[in-house]
């Protein structure tokens, strides 16, 4: 059995193919949002909303899935991985608590070195997200690259919930978020940070408090960087007309050199690159930055594109 020290920050049973492909155990992930809510309603992760929809129940939000990955590319990649690492994925189906999702990571298909492709699946081999990982600093192209481009290529010409963003608009600039480990990330993720690690899928004693790693302390799990990032979203003026009830498509977390860290505080600034629309979302993808306060070194950088259901905003004008 492997075990996490101080050296070694994960524990977890890793699964070789011959194909040199490796995949980690079967994990069942903790719904955390249903208590989530957003301009004075409830969010797709509450059972009835999520019902209302057509969905089977609440889903748990996407980036949770992440932390699988962490113990497979720190396997492949050693610490650079949490220094340089980025993972950029397309969500496919949803999860739900009481379902198991197993997280693999095999060779680029193209061969390109620093890059590897990246799986999830439920323990019925249905598919939750694929995507690829890659090491930097000089990432070859993530698996969302493409995506974003036809999203910039092909805008949509005319939208309903989402019509007053545009492409090129920026947050406030005076957006900050302070990593603490009690401290409750608000009605967007109504956890605190030591609640999280109490139930993330993949533990480790680098994440905890008085944690002795190569950066002087703690260090913040790569699932959390979107949570991070979108806890203080409501001061951004990125808004989609309410009420509608909104989902997260594709997501890539990206490190520019070093952890994010437990106990700093980081200025947040992003913006819209891109607008989408599919048959039954409109969509925009962000762009946000998180710089150390403290020496102003960029640290992290997320692109999500999140969606809105038509469904969901009453009296959303009928396809022609």
């Amino acid at each position: 059995m492997v075990h996490a020290t101080p050296e070694t920050p994960f524990a977890t049973a890793l699964d070789r193919s011959p194909d040199g492909s490796t995949s980690g155990p079967l994990r069942a992930p903790v719904q955390m949002l249903a208590e989530q809510s957003y301009a004075g309603h409830a969010s797709v992760h509450d059972d009835a909303t999520a019902e209302s929809l057509g969905l089977v129940a609440g889903p748990i939000e996407g980036p949770t899935h992440f932390s699988q990955f962490d113990p497979l590319l720190v396997d492949r990649w050693g610490d650079r991985w949490l220094t340089h690492g980025c993972l950029s994925a397309h969500f496919q189906t949803m999860v739900v608590e009481g379902e198991q999702v197993r997280a693999s990571v095999g060779g680029d298909p193209d061969g390109v070195p620093n890059r590897a492709s990246v799986s999830a699946t439920k323990a019925d081999g249905t598919p939750v997200l694929v995507g690829s990982a890659s090491v930097g600093p000089d990432h070859p192209p993530t698996a969302l690259a493409p995506r974003l481009e036809r999203a910039r290529a092909e805008r949509p010409e005319r939208l309903h919930v989402i019509d007053l963003l545009e492409v090129g608009m920026t947050g406030p600039g005076d957006e900050a978020v302070t990593v603490a480990f009690d401290r409750d990330f608000g009605e967007l993720y109504p956890f605190t940070l030591a609640r999280k690690l109490d139930r993330i899928t993949e533990p480790s004693p680098w994440y905890l408090p008085g944690a002795e790693t190569p950066w002087g302390g703690p260090i913040l799990p790569v699932e959390m960087l979107s949570v991070l990032t979108n806890s203080t979203s409501k001061h951004s003026g990125f808004a989609a007309r309410q009420p509608s009830v909104g989902l997260f498509i594709d997501l890539e977390v990206r490190l520019l050199g070093r952890p994010v860290m437990v106990g700093r505080t980081y200025r947040v600034d992003r913006e819209i690159v891109a607008l989408g629309e599919s048959r039954r979302t409109e969509s925009y993808w962000t762009r946000t930055v998180l710089t150390d306060d403290a020496d102003g070194t960029p640290t992290a950088e997320v692109l999500l594109h999140q969606g809105v259901f038509k469904d969901s905003f009453p009296g959303y004008p009928a396809a022609e």
